[in-house]
């Protein structure tokens, strides 16, 4: 009997030991999964913020791309002026379409950037309101870049188009500048021709001498009897003084005596005294001069 008793206690101690074993071992590996999923959780949780901290980078980098890229186009916008297109080399104005260009793709590169951007915000947890006034705030500035942008390129087309017909007006009015030129010489010609004809028909020759120094350069010819005659084309014409018909209207003859031997009608002109001088004023040229361009006067 006792030792029956001795064994059931032995056997009730045993069953307690092992109760109390399993539940230590039931406890540990509850700690031990606690711990796993904590860790799991954690590493989820430095994952979702880096990812957090690389979003907000992203859009921080692409706001400051966006503002230096505004000063950028509006330095350009300050080069494309009127005034700058016109003195501006060919050269010049090339490099400048040459950084609008670029401009431009960099502008829709940073759009294709931030539409990608907004979209992963989108299907993430941490597309707060602040990165959503952000992304409204580049968008509006990427606008308005496009739209400066597109504007001096406009600026420009209109200088080239303004260029090119200036350069075609140019190469027309050298054209016609040549043409002129060539009428020019050809009507200067011609007027030189008629005004030499003019003057060859105004063109009168007169001498004034003695019998003695006429009938020397065979201008008259007289015999014992004879009238006095003037020669027809015999004579010295070196000896003539050349003169204009328009404008030769008074001719001083130096001598008490004076006479026309010439043909010219005697209405047309008059002999007078000037300071017990001889002086011949022609008082009509044209008719004066319609029946010779050659004045004899003889003087005594």
């Amino acid at each position: 009997m006792i030792i029956m008793k001795k064994f059931s206690i032995l056997l009730l101690s045993f069953v307690a030991l092992t109760a109390v074993v399993s539940s230590c071992n039931k406890n540990g590996a509850d700690d031990n999964n606690k711990v796993n999923q904590d860790s799991i959780n954690n590493i989820a949780l430095n994952d979702s913020l880096a990812t957090v901290r690389a979003e907000k980078d992203s859009l921080a980098a692409l706001m400051t791309e966006v503002s230096d890229g505004m000063t950028e186009i509006m330095d350009m916008q300050q080069l494309v002026t009127a005034a700058n297109l016109d003195i501006e080399s060919r050269d010049r104005k090339a490099e400048m379409r040459s950084n609008i260009e670029a401009i431009k793709n960099a502008i829709q590169n940073r759009i294709t950037r931030l539409r990608q951007l907004e979209d992963r915000l989108r299907q993430s947890t941490t597309y707060s309101d602040e990165m959503k006034r952000s992304i409204v705030s580049l968008k509006k500035q990427l606008d308005k870049q496009q739209s400066i942008i597109d504007d001096l390129n406009g600026k420009l087309a209109t200088a080239q188009a303004t260029i090119t017909h200036l350069n075609t007006s140019v190469d027309s009015l050298k054209t016609e500048n040549k043409v002129v030129t060539r009428e020019k010489i050809k009507a200067q010609e011609e007027s030189n021709r008629l005004t030499n004809e003019v003057n060859n028909l105004n063109e009168c020759f007169y001498v004034v001498g003695t019998k003695k120094e006429l009938k020397q350069q065979k201008i008259i010819e007289t015999g014992f009897l004879r009238k006095t005659k003037v020669m027809e084309g015999d004579y010295t014409k070196s000896y003539f003084t050349k003169a204009d018909k328009r404008t030769l209207n008074t001719i001083a003859l130096h001598s008490k005596k004076a006479q026309v031997m010439s043909k010219h009608p005697s209405d047309s002109y008059a002999i007078e005294d000037a300071g017990g001088q001889k002086v011949l004023h022609i008082l009509n040229p044209n008719r004066f001069w319609e029946l010779s361009n050659y004045l004899v006067v003889k003087i005594d």
